[in-house]
């Protein structure tokens, strides 16, 4: 399968590695320099593109990026940014645009269980709307979602990822040594890296089409148990919680990802490889 790839970030990167690996043509877009050559060595054909926010890069180039039977879009819309649902609705905009006369039928969108309400229970793929979003990111996201999942030209299918967490990025920097956290009752929903990739590959491999997945690991420990491990395993200062007896706290449901990919998790509980998030 010819894949293209629309940011080859922390995620992108290995997932495309991973596609070539597995047999498949794959393109993949930087919005630095420095990375082409990185992205070449691994067998990627790269491409200097950037959403800013609209598209960006030489004109043939960009034709030839979207020259595919798939497309992995994978551009967060970045929490701190000004205005980020005008920018990154029009970031998407600008990608549907350019899918107009594109041969791509299929597009994987990986989206954020931020995209769910503030409000407890238990989270399922219906549970999020338009305008109820934990903070703006996820506001944007959900109307990127809906953006794509209502064009007729090409399928999307959207994978909501929990917090992320492998290789280089540990947890336990997040909240060491921080004092007096509200929420420690709260329920993590993080997923390792490799699911990530493993998800979306079985996506690909099953040819799944017009589907939102959460995608998020088993095991849901509270926070005030999870970070304080995780820090004293790592060699950091624990954090600390403020008393916490709140219990309308949210945990994402992963059911329909693991009946429909009949998919079972690589590390299903952030606490069992807590000495090994390095690696």
């Amino acid at each position: 399968m010819n894949i293209s790839i629309l940011g080859c970030g922390w995620l992108g990167f290995p997932l495309a590695s991973s596609l070539v690996n597995e047999g498949h043509t794959v393109k993949g877009s930087t919005t630095t320099e420095e990375k082409l050559e990185k992205l070449s060595d691994e067998g990627i054909t790269p491409y200097l593109l950037s959403l800013d926010p609209q598209l960006e890069g030489n004109p043939s180039a960009s034709r030839d990026f979207f020259d595919a039977d798939l497309l992995v879009l994978n551009i967060p819309p970045g929490r701190r940014r000004p205005n980020v649902i005008d920018f990154h609705t029009s970031q998407i905009a600008s990608v549907i645009e350019h899918l107009q006369d594109a041969p791509v039928q299929s597009v994987i969108f990986a989206s954020s269980t931020s995209v769910y309400p503030k409000k407890g229970g238990v989270m399922e793929e219906g549970d999020a709307t338009p305008g109820h979003a934990t903070r703006d990111s996820g506001e944007a996201l959900i109307q990127a979602e809906q953006m794509l999942m209502d064009q007729d030209h090409f399928d999307t299918t959207v994978v909501r990822f929990g917090g992320l967490y492998g290789y280089d990025r540990h947890p336990a920097n997040y909240l060491a040594g921080k004092k007096d956290i509200p929420g420690g009752n709260a329920p993590v929903n993080l997923i390792h890296r490799d699911d990530c990739i493993n998800i979306l590959t079985a996506i690909i491999e099953n040819d799944i089409r017009g589907e939102i997945f959460n995608a998020v690991s088993d095991g849901h420990p509270p926070k005030n148990q999870f970070y304080k491990i995780i820090a004293e395993q790592a060699g950091l200062e624990p954090p600390s919680f403020l008393p916490d007896s709140d219990k309308d706290y949210k945990v994402v449901s992963n059911r329909k990802l693991k009946k429909m990919l009949d998919y079972q998790f690589a590390y299903p509980n952030p606490l069992d490889v807590a000495p090994a998030f390095s690696g």
